[in-house]
């Protein structure tokens, strides 16, 4: 009988990471002379990729948030949820003032894949050895309590495997089945590193079958970010009303796709207890109710619809008359 086993490594005695230091020769020192193998899959931090890289700002958070910021997620009190220039969604952009001089701030790397890149390039150079490289950081999860570790950046590893289409022991065909395999070894490594023991290397060994060829990088962790409007929570709950309200065309994009005209019937119904239907030629119509129009605007900006011309007074289209909805082209 044949067995997988999967470990993760994380050595102690990390020097302090400066702008500058030589993580692969720092990680390699820790290790010994053969410490790593073909197929292993180097996790480091992105905490100390920075400050290699020469991200520590003087300054907190706050004061650097806007500038990472490609916009606010949602906002609970002191915790802005933010999505970052690199497609992320995490608290305060990522910055981080923990394990730095008092007074300075951390901020993710400018690009996490190249950064696992150029370390992947140059442990490979100075061992010979094929192996995978992962840049990690703590992030919350959606309806779960406490974070975990995700990655960021990716080398040299395939991030994501995909059995859509493929059948189970009991002849069921998979569906969407796309496990996020880089993600699952940042949290394997992090059990090994733990958030206090000053382990920011990590190797997991035991998924070789991941690591590409040594000339292959592969596209990267960016392929796990999903592109905007198509993640079903673009918003926080309050955030998208306040967003519907407004009713700003920048805000449009986190709202994903506009409905379909059925389901636009169905959400009509729902918000406002009017009945819609669908016309021959793609809109809906629906009879104007008192004091409705507002309620419809919001509730269309949040669909990816817009009101048209009213069916009978095309010119004054808030008199009292069949009201007609068409979705926002592209």
């Amino acid at each position: 009988m044949s067995h997988r086993r999967v470990s993760a490594l994380a050595p102690d005695g990390a020097p302090e990471v400066v702008e500058g230091t030589d993580l692969a020769g720092a990680l390699l020192e820790l290790l010994g002379p053969d410490g790593l193998e073909d197929g292993d899959v180097v996790v480091v931090t992105s905490k100390v990729v920075s400050k290699a890289e020469g991200r520590v700002v003087t300054g907190s958070r706050e004061q650097h948030l806007a500038e990472a910021t490609a916009r606010v997620v949602a906002r609970r009190g002191p915790t802005t949820i933010v999505r970052t220039h690199h497609g992320l969604t995490l608290a305060a952009a990522g910055i981080d003032n923990s394990n730095v001089e008092q007074g300075a701030s951390v901020l993710l790397p400018v690009d996490p894949d190249a950064s696992a890149r150029r370390l992947r390039a140059d442990l490979q150079e100075r061992t010979g050895v094929v192996l995978g490289v992962v840049v990690t950081d703590t992030a919350g999860r959606a309806w779960r309590e406490g974070q975990t570790d995700i990655a960021i950046g990716a080398a040299g590893l395939l991030v994501a495997e995909d059995f859509a289409g493929q059948r189970d022991g009991h002849g069921n065909e998979l569906a969407v089945t796309a496990p996020a395999v880089a993600d699952e070894i940042a949290g394997l490594a992090e059990l090994a590193q733990g958030k206090l023991g000053a382990r920011p290397f990590a190797v997991v060994r035991g998924r070789a079958d991941l690591v590409l060829a040594a000339d292959e990088d592969g596209p990267g962790a960016a392929t796990l970010v999903r592109a905007e409007g198509g993640d079903l929570f673009g918003f926080g709950a309050r955030e998208a009303v306040l967003r519907a309200v407004r009713g700003r065309t920048a805000d449009r994009t986190p709202f994903g796709a506009p409905l379909g005209a059925a389901e636009l019937c169905v959400a009509v119904r729902e918000a406002t207890g009017l009945d819609a239907v669908l016309t021959g030629d793609g809109e809906v119509v629906c009879p104007a109710g008192a004091g409705s129009e507002a309620v419809f605007d919001v509730l269309l900006f949040a669909c990816g619809w817009e009101r048209g011309a009213s069916s009978t007074a095309p010119n004054d289209p808030a008199r009292d008359t069949d009201l007609r909805f068409r979705p926002v082209s592209p």
